[in-house]
């Protein structure tokens, strides 16, 4: 059964968390590399505009629904099989997206996508659990978010060029190129973290026991949800902003590239300040001042599209504030429910990373048939979100220790 951390953590080889750097991307570069082209995508596959940001909904829902089973092979057989095994998915979904021609066909792709891509998040956050414990897991986990996020930095602004001046589909083919190399350089550097005496045979009713008690820890069930919540309002900003920026601004896709490179790097910021900060001020304080910044750019973005409409300023600043709050609570949060625990850490990994993008998932179905003319129905989506995860908090940080000073 999972319980609360005692056990020592296995010693983390040399160069391990750079290298678990360069894997944790590609959970999320496909989700975001192709956003700018978007409505280039409409009208190339003559599709409905709902269905074409649907194919991020759908990379996300295969994402959800493999998390928990990836996370109990991992416990099963091992890390690095199971991540090799996820990036081949994902290298061969990718080579597939770039030939469809059919907006449906692009959606089941994009889902099986999602199946693959999941392993890359969730043995990258395993790995550095079995070890790292406390607060230096909280801060790895923000390191780890860094990384994570330079997808919404990079991506898009790489994708924007790419829609300009190429295709859509280049883009899926740069994706599955470089985590084919990625893959090439962890089969040779990545070690295993998960020694044979520590495997947990897969065991249904077992880990139906494990998640069950995972689930009915209050701190756990907060923890998750927070992350949930604020991982939604950072993804939907990524699939509505391309809209918001092109439809209603006039800007070019390789324009709002650069926009989404701005807004990246202040959640890039956000995630790197949770590292640094997580060793030298308690839970409460970094909690609740991100949380802060997320909540007035949440009222921010409603307010102003209610009273002035579209505004490249209060989009932009609202975009801002709302993306440097997620930065910080995202690896926080899902670093301090992992470090709960000292057994079946896969299997709770993948807990954590499902909740979260099942919470996505609902979120982007809300995005997706909200109107874009303005940035009041985002904001107004963020606000809601913002209240829960208000809730939450209040009730986890006054008993939260894993992200404060060890």
């Amino acid at each position: 059964m999972a319980t609360t951390i005692d056990a020592q953590a296995t010693p983390a080889p040399r160069g391990l968390v750079p290298l678990l750097l360069t894997i944790v991307p590609f959970s999320q570069i496909p989700l975001d590399a192709y956003t700018p082209a978007l409505p280039e995508m409409v009208r190339s596959l003559q599709a409905d505009p709902a269905a074409v940001q649907n194919t991020v909904t759908a990379y996300m829902l295969g994402m959800s629904l493999a998390l928990i089973p990836v996370g109990l092979v991992t416990d099963a057989v091992g890390r690095r099989v199971t991540l090799f095994a996820g990036m081949a998915l994902l290298i061969a979904m990718s080579l597939a997206c770039a030939a469809v021609s059919d907006v449906n066909l692009l959606l089941a792709l994009r889902f099986i996508q999602g199946m693959g891509g999941c392993t890359c998040l969730v043995v990258s956050y395993v790995v550095a659990a079995d070890c790292f414990r406390g607060a230096h897991l909280t801060s790895v986990s923000g390191l780890l978010g860094a990384a994570w996020g330079l997808a919404p930095v990079l991506a898009p602004a790489a994708g924007g060029v790419l829609a300009d001046f190429v295709s859509w589909r280049v883009i899926f083919l740069l994706i599955g190129g470089l985590a084919s190399l990625v893959a090439v350089i962890a089969f040779f550097r990545l070690p295993e973290t998960l020694p044979p005496a520590r495997r947990i045979p897969i065991d249904l009713r077992a880990a139906g026991a494990v998640i069950a008690t995972a689930l009915r820890n209050r701190l756990f069930l907060c923890f998750t949800l927070i992350f949930g919540a604020m991982a939604s309002a950072q993804l939907v900003f990524g699939v509505v902003a391309p809209f918001l920026y092109q439809e209603g601004l006039g800007f070019s896709p390789s324009g709002y590239g650069l926009m989404a490179l701005l807004l990246g790097g202040v959640n890039l910021a956000g995630e790197l300040g949770c590292s640094y900060f997580a060793k030298r001020t308690t839970p409460q304080k970094l909690g609740w001042t991100s949380y802060a910044l997320f909540l007035s750019g949440a009222v921010g973005l409603a307010a102003s599209g209610v009273m002035w409409g579209a505004g490249l300023i209060s989009i932009t600043l609202g975009g801002a504030l709302v993306l440097l709050g997620c930065g910080v609570l995202c690896p926080m949060m899902y670093g301090m429910a992992l470090g709960l625990f000292e057994r079946n850490l896969g299997l709770l990994g993948g807990l954590i990373s499902a909740i979260c993008y099942l919470c996505v998932s609902g979120a982007m179905v809300a995005a997706a048939v909200l109107p874009e003319t303005s940035q009041a129905p985002m904001g107004a989506l963020y606000v809601v979100l913002g209240l829960v995860a208000g809730a939450l908090l209040a009730l986890a940080l006054p008993g939260a220790k894993g992200a404060g000073h060890p």
